[in-house]
């Protein structure tokens, strides 16, 4: 058996067991599951932006009613990772993240009951809340288990997660709807996430860093249990110094407070503007573009297909730009690949409505805009030391998702007030370039 009384800190245990020796099957497990949990919360949330149209027909909504759907299920996100997520230091990744999906799956099974707005805002709220803490719980989880090298890898595998589910939410919409119409993708979705909540209370593992530093009942039998599964060797007792660790954590005050002295101001206040007009962008196509296009003349189907088009492409820029930035300075690449986004979303908005074209440019402004806002994620991970790294990740990402709850809320009021879809491109332009801009000045390597 292992002796911890030779290793320093559970760090470095951690470091040890998952690092040493090849990888094993329960860690490819771990990651591809938080991936599969990432991709449900992708369809369950964006599943609102596919059936928009049918929604508002049946309930009598106008558009500005639907924004305000949209905008309170990202609301419920940004309140989730900001006051959700960090229970998870509390009572263990683990339990956090199937509670999440089973608060997620009740919640949009009780949403394809619903018959009025208040319901449909209520229900979204709730199940954002839920969402909003899983998305930063597997993120970790999945770093936590994957050794040095593969990552980044990891990482970047379970971010992918949101737009592919994002974008079996269109495929899934073209078998459901014709026959269930827009209750049955509720149905779907909700059967689905409890479902996988089962499943992570069978197959998902707690972290070992919360176990070592934790130390609930019976943590030494729960670590041996993991580092078999782990096939690695077990321990006779938990790390001394995992004991003196605990209670000398950097409140959360203070890392927020830490964030905005006069050495990391500058940057902070910038990365938060950058997620900020990033978030509103993104979040006004991911919530709108089936309805706007259905609105241009073109049949569900095709608002369907270009909500596809947006979201495939954002899992292949995400890649792409991750093996350039072994290449080119990250936030010039960043900047680059936001700003020619902005750049794409204009000439969209003045082209002639010829489906072809429309779909291209949708497509390379997906790969874009999703393949740069993820690199801002990178980003906000160098800008920070160690020490206040993860609060100043979460700040930053939380307060940017006002720009998410602010974007879908103020297109649905331009709808309304008679603004047509290239209007709204030219609108929500100028925030993406202005936050490609802003990625420039934060010189991260």
């Amino acid at each position: 058996m292992s002796d911890p009384a030779a290793l320093t800190s559970s760090d470095n245990v951690v470091t040890d067991v998952i690092d040493d020796g090849q990888v094993s099957g329960q860690q490819i497990l771990v990651v591809g599951l938080c991936m599969l949990f990432n991709m449900l919360d992708g369809f369950d949330i964006i599943a609102m932006a596919v059936v928009a149209s049918a929604v508002s027909t049946e309930l009598g909504l106008a558009a500005d009613r639907v924004g305000l759907i949209f905008s309170f299920a990202l609301a419920g996100m940004m309140a989730g990772a900001m006051l959700l997520a960090p229970i998870s230091d509390i009572i263990g990744r683990r339990k956090l993240i199937i509670a999440s999906l089973l608060l997620m799956g009740a919640s949009i099974l009780l949403t394809a009951t619903a018959t009025s707005l208040s319901e449909f805002i209520v229900l979204r709220f709730i199940s954002g809340l839920g969402g909003g803490a899983l998305l930063a719980s597997q993120a970790t989880l999945a770093a936590e288990y994957s050794p040095e090298k593969y990552r980044s890898l990891s990482v970047t595998a379970v971010t992918c997660g949101y737009p592919m589910g994002a974008m079996m939410t269109s495929v899934a919409a073209g078998f459901i709807m014709p026959e269930h119409g827009w209750r049955g993708m509720f149905w779907f979705g909700g059967a689905a996430t409890i479902l996988m909540g089962l499943v992570a209370l069978a197959l998902i593992p707690e972290s070992l860093k919360y176990l070592f530093e934790r130390r609930p009942d019976d943590a030494l039998a729960r670590v041996n249990k993991i580092l078999t599964k782990l096939k690695k060797q077990t321990l006779d007792r938990l790390p001394d110094v995992a004991q003196q660790a605990r209670g000398h954590s950097p409140g959360l005050l203070r890392n927020v407070a830490s964030l905005l002295t006069s050495e990391h101001r500058k940057a902070t206040l910038t990365l938060w503007a950058t997620f900020f007009l990033c978030f509103s962008t993104l979040y006004f196509l991911l919530s709108w573009i089936p309805k706007l296009m259905e609105e241009s003349g073109h049949p569900a189907e095709v608002g369907r297909q270009a909500f596809f088009l947006f979201n495939l492409a954002a899992v292949i820029g995400i890649f792409v730009l991750g093996a350039l930035a072994s290449r080119w300075k990250l936030s010039t690449l960043v900047s680059v690949f936001l700003f020619s986004s902005a750049v794409l979303m204009v000439a969209f908005a003045a082209s002639p409505n010829e489906l072809t074209l429309l779909l291209a440019i949708t497509f390379m402004t997906g790969f874009l805009q999703q393949g740069g806002f993820t690199g801002l994620y990178a980003v906000a991970a160098k800008v920070y030391p160690t020490s206040i790294r993860s609060t100043g990740i979460g700040w930053a990402i939380g307060l940017g998702r006002l720009g998410a709850v602010a974007g879908p809320a103020i297109a649905g009021y331009l709808i309304a007030s008679g603004l047509d879809m290239s209007a709204n491109y030219y609108v929500f332009a100028v925030p993406m370039a202005i936050g490609g801009i802003l990625a420039y000045r934060l010189h991260v390597k």
